[in-house]
């Protein structure tokens, strides 16, 4: 497949909280090169906006005329839409708004591409095929492997075998009942959906089911995650800051900072930690012992860092994404899904 020199060829992963986006740049006797963006962006409070937005994040990375998207979605999951059909046709409404008369191409989880019509006859197989995108480029250089890519919110674990995408579900509710979706991620995860109690001073305490707290606190009061990579709201919607984080961790004891010393702090934080690991961990076996002889994961998304962590524990050696995409495995379905439809091979 080829184009013009002068058009952009951008992909997209079009999120219920975060929108995505990479430009594939294509010279002739270069080497092709990603130029990647993200942005959090909650269709569920700013549903109106979503046209306006894919427009400003394609300017970022140079679309000043006609380009050609190839665009994934999870944004129909959102509690905006009644259904999945209706928030998949108005995503691409909203892309019809953004690029009036581009070239755009859905992808589905069957691993096509197909038009914007096609898609809205076809909605459950445009919903969330996100994860087929980036495991099908996966495969084309990591033939025999799960990759592991946890994002903000959900962790995927695909299985990978002969250099085909080997998953036993396709839907969400299908990969739920497999393990191959597992829904925690590196932020928006509620402290009480990894533990039900954690240390507290030399017993264990119940925790609380307020939302005082999530997983991307525990991250950043430990030094495992940047405050500049934690994009989603707090759920106090206080700032980033590592006393910060420690104060909505005292709440998940229902405490506060003037009753709870950092080594308080910090039990409850390494026991959500933990809790995440070990769930990510179980379900990697779980994918791995229904495809044997699995024995490398290749790890993405801005959880890499706990991906490669459960990885190890559950036996595998570990390939980082980083490794060949650079910061597009941060974006790797934004990323994958542009090098399928231009053809490419992959990167080296």
């Amino acid at each position: 497949m080829t184009s013009r020199g002068d058009e952009p060829w951008l992909g997209w992963d079009i999120g219920g909280v975060n929108t995505k986006a990479a430009r594939l740049h294509r010279t002739v006797g270069a080497t092709p090169r990603l130029e990647t963006v993200s942005v959090p962006f909650e269709i569920q409070r700013e549903l109106p906006a979503l046209a306006a937005t894919l427009e400003r994040l394609a300017r970022r990375l140079g679309r000043d005329h006609r380009a050609r998207h190839a665009v994934t979605m999870t944004a129909e999951l959102s509690q905006a839409f009644r259904t999945k059909r209706e928030g998949v046709a108005f995503v691409l409404d909203a892309l019809g708004r953004a690029f009036p008369g581009d070239p755009i191409h859905v992808y589905l989880t069957d691993g096509r591409f197909v038009s914007p019509d096609e898609a809205r006859a076809r909605p459950l197989e445009a919903a969330a095929s996100n994860w087929v995108a980036t495991a099908t480029l996966v495969a084309r250089f990591t033939p025999d492997c799960v990759l592991v890519d946890i994002g903000t919110t959900s962790t995927d674990i695909v299985p990978i075998a002969g250099g085909r995408v080997v998953a036993a579900g396709r839907t969400d509710p299908d990969r739920l009942s497999t393990g191959e979706l597992v829904y925690t991620g590196a932020l928006r995860t509620p402290a009480e959906a990894l533990v039900r109690e954690v240390p507290l001073h030399g017993g264990r305490a119940l925790v609380s089911a307020e939302g005082f707290a999530t997983v991307g606190d525990a991250h950043i009061w430990l030094g495992r995650l940047r405050p500049e990579d934690y994009t989603a709201p707090t759920a106090d919607g206080r700032a980033v800051t590592r006393e910060l984080a420690g104060e909505r961790l005292a709440r998940v004891v229902c405490g506060d900072r003037e009753m709870l010393d950092d080594r308080a702090v910090e039990q409850i934080a390494q026991a959500i930690v933990e809790a995440q690991t070990q769930l990510v961990t179980a379900n990697i076996r779980r994918v791995v012992a229904s495809h044997p002889p699995l024995t490398k994961a290749v790890v993405a998304g801005l959880g890499d860092f706990i991906g490669q962590e459960a990885a190890r524990l559950a036996g595998l050696t570990v390939e980082p994404l980083s490794a060949r995409l650079g910061n597009g495995a941060r974006v790797a379905p934004a990323a994958a899904v542009i090098w399928l439809l231009a053809g490419e091979a992959g990167p080296g």
